[in-house]
């Protein structure tokens, strides 16, 4: 993944048209002709040998020529040019460059080959090629061919299609919304959706990004970079094709990564509205303001059919309301009466702003004699500071031009409909849900033993080794209960029939229902949640009567379990269980590995069996499942039946392929390999990366740090840390960054974390910044010398080139730690902090 220069496209501060042109209906001209219009700034040079001036700007005959480095090209040529302009371009300073021409046959993409060749030395970034462009309505930067120039606004727009880009701005132009950012992808050559969300998930003036996708085409650096995005701000995303066969998996990631899918392109536009306009704070409650019992009426079903909570109102609220408006009808929804005045609604949102729990305004209106829809407009005006949780807005009928921009200048979205608004405003609910399931706290994952999971490794290595590329049979199970599962024994390895002959006849014909029943399709049964073991206690062993007992329970369900190897998100998993009625389509829910307890019972209990069984042992069933696809990395695909019965789970007649290579996890897993116990002041010392379930144990940490450690580590006095800043601290995305922190375990069985480095990398690998703490009754010990050997040994193995970091002047220990480690202690801008720095590329001195 990589942002570099991509401030550049973003933040340009020059830009040359290559191909400008004045010839009609041609791709220059219509490129040349939108740069002027959006009226950019800084300097705007033409390249085109066939022309003099144009538009009274002297033309440069090649980009060669150009009197310096633009900042950004857009190249309007055809196909066969582009190596060569892309290669004077690098040699220029150019950070950036366009495409906006299309690649249509063999000789073009081998022409887009060489451009990308020809841009690699020089870091030169290319969006395209058949790009619309970039637009940053804020620097009046129209680069490409878009149908109309851009107002500035709040939410960012990226889309893999020109068409649809054009679409969306005409409609936001006609309705006077804006956008931060609009960018059309285009071929994805080089820049593409990962990296754009990894720019704008930092982004000041993006507060939410609208996504449109049909593929993803590098999955661990998309769902990096969404899920960086999603903890920072709301992500949306539209995916058309429901019908193709991996859309499944495609609402699965985004569900995962922290985003929002919507089901429209109507949905979508919506939110610029809402998003791009109102600055509302998603609580799970509102409160639905308006003057007519029809009209609230039609609210509540709207509200109802989106899946919003109007929220109870106290006694006190009711009182305060039936005083100060004695012809409303109190309560939620609030009927202000047909005989309503502008002001009423403004002493509505008064009096509500005392009472917190009735959580976000809606207005909904229809214009009267009494309370024209401009004049109510004007009283949500003067009094949206009230509405602690935000304001919006529908007025049927619409309002004109210089009342809804008035309303937008104050942060209120105004929406049409009722149901148009009660979806935009479940939405906002579904990503403060989604967030809040990224910020969770999984419970532990099972402690397998080591020892296990290598002998899991050598029995794949081992058969790949013999020429088998399957395990089948007592292999399988072997293999699998390596990791805690359970495996329901073949026939052939029990004496079933003198078990049966044991069982009453009633009970042998009731079972023999059940399994008719099972075949049939009509029994219930989907259920998952969370635990750490993959079955109950005492039930993975067993003597031959307590299997046959087991075996003889009717099963809840049979869980159809794959495991296939996508080409774009990697090993994925996908749950299949028959339907309720026996009647509707199976259900089928898509999984990524690494799963957590949490992330399965998120994954599960969706499905309406999960209220029928205790969910815990086929929950943990999963994760185990899950832990054995990432220790394991031969395993390329599997199937197998998870029989959930009401009480425990087996796995049925498992199936794993296995090969010497797959592709990677979409997401990175917990890396083990990076654990090591040792013997350390006397003590027995683990040093491992963090992981989720450690935010305890990380909070007792940080509470064990006097004031002045704390402010030393943190640049300033802080208070205490709440479950948001220990999750980020704790739940961790491997792939950009590490942390290792040193623990110990008390008799008890308590861990205790002593100290914490950690270095997180930018995007393009090339700097990790470093910072680490160490317990105040563990200092002068040692042990922040032994966790910076290893970050920074982490971080050479990584390939990053540079490990940096700072502290406060006064940090003494901090200061000689760095210097003992080998890094040059350098002033910074700021003279109370110095900066350390250390080149990784360089050998380690003995």
């Amino acid at each position: 993944m990589t942002v570099r220069n991509l401030d550049a496209l973003f933040r340009p501060k020059s830009v040359a048209v290559i191909g400008a042109s004045e010839r009609p209906g041609s791709t220059g001209a219509m490129v040349w002709a939108r740069v002027l219009e959006g009226g950019f700034e800084g300097p705007v040079w033409p390249v085109n040998p066939k022309y003099d001036t144009l538009g009274g700007r002297a033309v440069i005959g090649d980009a060669g020529d150009l009197p310096e480095a633009p900042t950004v090209a857009l190249i309007c040529t055809p196909p066969d040019t582009w190596p060569g302009i892309i290669h004077k371009l690098g040699g220029l300073g150019t950070r950036a460059a366009i495409i906006v021409g299309e690649v249509r046959c063999d000789e073009d993409r081998l022409a887009l080959r060489h451009a990308l060749s020809a841009a690699r030395p020089h870091l030169l970034r290319i969006v395209g090629p058949g790009s619309l462009g970039v637009v940053t309505p804020a620097l009046h930067a129209h680069f490409g061919a878009p149908s109309c120039t851009v107002k500035a606004g709040g939410v960012a727009w990226v889309s893999q299609s020109n068409a649809l880009t054009n679409a969306v701005l005409g409609w936001a132009h006609a309705r006077g919304l804006g956008f931060s950012h609009a960018v059309a992808l285009g071929g994805e050559a080089d820049v593409d959706a990962g990296d754009v969300l990894d720019y704008l998930a930092s982004d000041p003036g993006t507060r939410a990004i609208l996504l449109e996708l049909d593929t993803v085409r590098a999955a661990r650096k998309f769902m990096s970079a969404a899920r960086a995005a999603a903890r920072n701000k709301p992500v949306l995303a539209l995916r058309s094709g429901r019908s193709d066969p991996a859309d499944g998996l495609y609402t699965a990631a985004f569900r995962r990564a922290g985003m929002v899918r919507v089901d429209s392109l109507d949905d979508l536009l919506d939110e610029i509205e809402t998003l791009g306009v109102g600055r509302v704070a998603a609580g799970a409650t509102a409160t639905l303001i308006t003057s007519d019992s029809g009209l609230a009426t039609l609210a509540c079903d709207a509200f109802a059919a989106a899946g919003d909570t109007l929220a109870p109102w106290p006694a006190e609220a009711d009182a305060a309301l039936s005083e100060a408006l004695p012809r409303a009808m109190a309560g939620n929804p609030l009927r202000l009466g047909d005989d309503a005045r502008p002001e009423h609604f403004g002493t509505a949102l008064k009096l509500l702003a005392e009472h917190r729990s009735t959580g976000t305004a809606f207005v909904v209106h229809a214009s009267t004699h009494g309370a024209p829809v401009g004049e109510v407009a004007q009283a949500l005006i003067a009094n949206q500071r009230f509405a602690y949780r935000g304001l919006l807005a529908c007025f049927f009928g619409g309002v004109d031009a210089a009342t809804r921009d008035a309303l937008h200048a104050q942060g209120i979205p105004v929406h049409t409909t009722p149901q148009r608004l009660a979806r935009a405003f479940a939405r906002l609910v579904d990503y403060r849900m989604g967030r809040e399931l990224l910020m969770q706290t999984p419970e532990g994952l099972p402690a397998q033993v080591p020892e296990a999971i290598d002998a899991a490794q050598a029995q794949a290595r081992a058969a790949i080794a013999a020429g088998e590329h399957r395990l089948t049979g007592k292999a399988a199970t072997q293999f699998l209960e390596r990791f805690g599962l359970r495996v329901e024994p073949q026939a052939d390895d029990l004496n079933l029939d003198a078990a049966h002959a044991a069982v009453p006849k009633s009970t042998q014909e009731q079972v023999q229902g059940s399994t008719r029943g099972l075949a049939q399709g009509s029994t219930e049964g989907l259920t998952l949640a969370p635990m750490p073991a993959a079955v109950r206690p005492g039930t993975a062993t067993g003597d031959c009567a307590d299997q046959t007992a087991a075996a003889l329970q009717k099963p809840v369900v049979d869980i159809a379990v794959e495991l296939h190897d996508d080409d774009n998100f990697g090993p994925v998993f996908r749950f299949t269980a028959p339907p309720v009625d026996g009647v509707s389509e199976p259900l089928h829910v898509y999984g990524l590995p690494p799963l957590n307890p949490m992330l399965a019972r998120d994954i599960v209990t969706r499905s309406r069996y999960a209220r029928l069984i205790d969910p815990e042992p086929a929950l943990a069933a999963l994760t185990a499942l899950s832990q054995a696809v990432c220790d394991v990395k031969e395993i390329v695909g599997l199937n197998l039946i998870l029989r959930v019965f009401s009480d425990h789970v087996v796995l049925v007649e498992p199936t794993l392929s296995i090969a010497s290579t797959r592709s990677r996890l979409a997401i990175v897993p917990y890396p083990r390999r990076f654990e090591e116990t040792i013997d350390w002041q006397g003590l027995r010392v683990t040093v491992r990366p963090i992981r989720p379930e450690d935010e305890a144990a990380h909070h007792d940490f940080v509470e064990s740090m006097t004031p002045e450690d704390l402010r030393l580590r943190f640049f300033g006095a802080v208070g205490s840390f709440d479950h948001s800043q220990l999750a980020r601290m704790t739940q961790i995305d491997y792939d950009r960054e590490m942390a290792l922190i040193a623990t110990v375990t008390s008799e008890d069985g308590f861990t205790r974390t002593l100290g914490v480095v950690r270095a997180v990398a930018d995007p393009d690998n090339e700097t990790a910044e470093f910072a680490a703490a160490v317990r105040s009754d563990q200092k002068g010990r040692r042990l922040g010398q032994l966790l910076m050997d290893r970050i920074i040994k982490y971080a050479r193995a990584r390939g990053i080139h540079w490990l940096v970091g700072e502290a406060l002047r006064e940090n003494a220990p901090m200061i000689a730690l760095a210097r003992s480690c080998g890094f040059t202690i350098t002033p910074t801008e700021d003279p109370g902090v110095v900066g350390f720095r250390m080149a990784l590329d360089e050998p380690e001195q003995t």
